[in-house]
């Protein structure tokens, strides 16, 4: 009997040592996301209303994103220079704007992701299939958190959750694509085609 549960004991310790090995740390996972310098995704977003969206998404580090959303939306977020520009396109006008720095997806577009920074990550697990990471802006927390999904071998980005004032949006991506540089004229809110 005292055989079986040492058996059984050991049996768990293992599956669990597995899992953690599982786990992406958070200086690979600030590695990769410092890897990424233009990269390219399909994605579907769930709006805190519950509507979803799909479209294009094309990002150039640092600070640079573009969310082109498919038809029936005829909206536009970009965000370069330090600023989020949303705009919409069937409505023209000028577009709504507020500074990048104001948002948790600043985290993963600023110039070095260094998840390691005290304060940063207030959440970091491994739920089976990916790690996922919760993590603000230390020096202002009440712009909001993100959590992020990552599998690993290899690592990639799979999914972001942006917890704000706004509410809850979730954007899972159909698999970044690291791409060519993508010219600066893309995020240029000037020349929005």
């Amino acid at each position: 009997m005292q055989r079986l549960i040492l058996t059984a004991i050991a049996s768990v310790l293992a599956l669990t040592g597995a899992a953690r090995a599982d786990q992406l740390s958070l200086g690979e996972i600030s590695a990769y996301l410092n890897s990424i310098k233009s990269a390219e995704a399909e994605f579907t977003q769930i709006n805190g209303d519950g509507t979803i969206s799909t479209g294009d998404l094309a990002i150039k580090r640092p600070g640079k994103v573009r969310f082109d959303y498919d038809p029936p939306e005829q909206a536009l977020v970009l965000a370069s220079a330090g600023a989020v520009y949303v705009m919409d396109r069937k409505a023209g006008g000028q577009p709504n704007t507020y500074p990048l720095s104001q948002t948790p997806l600043s985290i993963i577009l600023d110039r070095n992701v260094d998840l390691t920074r005290a304060g940063m990550v207030v959440g970091h697990e491994y739920d089976g299939t990916a790690t996922i990471v919760t993590a603000q802006d230390p020096q202002r927390p009440e712009y909001g958190r993100i959590r992020l999904k990552f599998t690993d071998n290899p690592v990639e980005l799979r999914q972001w959750v942006i917890e704000d004032g706004n509410g809850t949006t979730t954007v899972a991506l159909g698999g970044l694509r690291k791409t060519a540089n993508i010219p600066n004229s893309v995020f240029d809110p000037q020349r929005v085609n």
